[in-house]
Formats: C-alpha cells, structure tokens, sequence
C-alpha cells in the first residue's frame, strides 16, 4: 500500500491506498513543534484505530509547502516506517508538462492537483484549491500546466478581519441567507462569503477568456464544498484530488524505474 502525505500551513492530509482504491484518509494539524516521535506515535495510533498496520506500507510519497517540517516527517518515516519518503520536488517524473517560468517555484501541492485533474476530468481543466491560500491552477487539453493565480484563503481573510481591525468581532463563517446584513455578525458573514464566491466566479471568467474556451472546474480543499453550494460555475468538488495526484506520480516514478 501506499501512503500519501500533502503537508500544508494548516493541516496535514493523508492517505492509505491499495492500487488507486482508498483505504483510509486522516487529517492532522500541522504541528510544527511536534518531534519526529510525536508524528510517529500519532501515526501508529491512527494506523491502529482504523485497523491497518505501518507494516502494510510499501511506499510513501509527500508534497509540503512547509519546509521547515520536512526532515522531522522524514525521519518520522525512517524510524516508524523504515521507509525513505519520496518528496515531489524538481526532477520527479510528473506526467505533465510544467510551463512555469521558475518549475522550482511551483509548490508541490499544485503539481499534484494538476496531475490528478487532469487524470481523472481531462483537459482543458481549471482546479481550485481552497486551502489557507487559495489556489487556482490551469491545465490545457495537451496536459500542459499553465500557470494560474494565488489569493488569501477565505479563512484567512476572516481571522484577518478580527485580528487587523480594534472593533470587528472573530466571527464563525457560515453561508448567510441573505446579503444584506442586519447586525455587524452577519455583515461580516455576508461579506466575506459572497465576496469571495465574486472572487471565485470573476476569477474563473477570466481564466476562460485567456484560454478562449469553457474549461471545466473543479474544486478541492476545506472549503470547498461551501464555495460549490453558492458558484454554480465549479463542476466538481474532489476532496482527495491532492492524494490522488500524489498515488498517480508515485505510479509513474516506478514505472519510470
């Protein structure tokens, strides 16, 4: 089995698969003072708790956008999975073609929602990612990554919103009924969702006007599923796209071997 490992800002996503078949999935916070044998021991017990063993793993593969963590996660791995992890870095086998001006400044996240998009809804395909940033990518109809556009995660922006002004209150971030709010709570609520599905929408029309077609959308990440509700412009939430991007490079790097 193959254990796959997107490391972000926020959280850590992982997952278990047997061939392309999911076995499980967890979701960790980003401790970044945590030790190797802290990782591996939350490791071990998660492992246990969902019936599989460490042994099971042949392989792991991790994209991180979070440097400072990753010798700890590596030596995580060597200790508790005797296994070296392939992190995707510059050289990996994609199956993409990387049209970037820097490849090295592309975050390995974004390579492997490229790689999945386009593995599993085809191209021309526009995915967006809703992580603690907020990430669009593009792939054309040849499976050639374009480029794309980075903005503040939603959930960003709203703490931004409690810990940037003397007055305005944290708030919870729930799709409000209306747009015209009543109180300085749903004011706040209103004008952070709607505002951003403007984003998203605006966002996506342009993206299409420079490709000159209707590219599909998908969309993964936290909020993915609130963003959906509201834009009927995203086709698809995939909320494993990150993980599947990662079985899929994996597979092609021992093919490539």
């Amino acid at each position: 089995m193959i254990f796959t490992m997107d490391i972000g800002n926020t959280n850590i996503k992982t997952g278990l698969f047997d061939g392309d078949r999911l076995v499980q999935y967890w979701r960790v916070s980003t401790n970044k003072i945590y030790t190797s044998d802290e990782f591996g021991i939350l490791f071990e017990h998660l492992f246990s708790h969902g019936g599989v063993s460490m042994t099971d793993v042949d392989g792991i593969i991790i994209s991180s956008v979070v440097p400072t963590i990753n010798f700890t996660i590596e030596h995580m791995c060597a200790n508790y999975f005797h296994l070296a992890p392939m992190f995707v870095v510059p050289g990996v086998k994609t199956g993409i073609n990387i049209r970037y001006e820097n490849p090295r400044e592309l975050g390995s996240d974004r390579i492997a929602n490229a790689v999945a998009a386009y593995d599993e809804y085809g191209g021309p395909i526009i995915y967006i990612d809703f992580g603690t940033a907020t990430t669009f990518g593009v792939v054309d109809d040849k499976g050639s990554f374009l480029g794309g556009c980075i903005c503040p995660g939603i959930k960003l922006a709203s703490e931004a919103l409690g810990t940037g002004t003397a007055k305005l209150p944290r708030f919870e971030l729930t799709r409000p009924e209306h747009v015209i709010g009543k109180t300085t709570l749903t004011n706040l609520q209103s004008g952070m969702y709607y505002g951003y599905v403007g984003l998203v929408v605006y966002l996506i029309k342009k993206i299409r006007q420079e490709l000159g077609c209707e590219a599909r959308v998908v969309a993964t990440g936290g909020m993915a599923q609130m963003m959906a509700e509201e834009s009927r412009m995203i086709d698809q939430v995939d909320g494993l796209l990150t993980l599947k991007g990662l079985r899929l490079i994996w597979e092609r790097n021992q093919t490539a071997n």
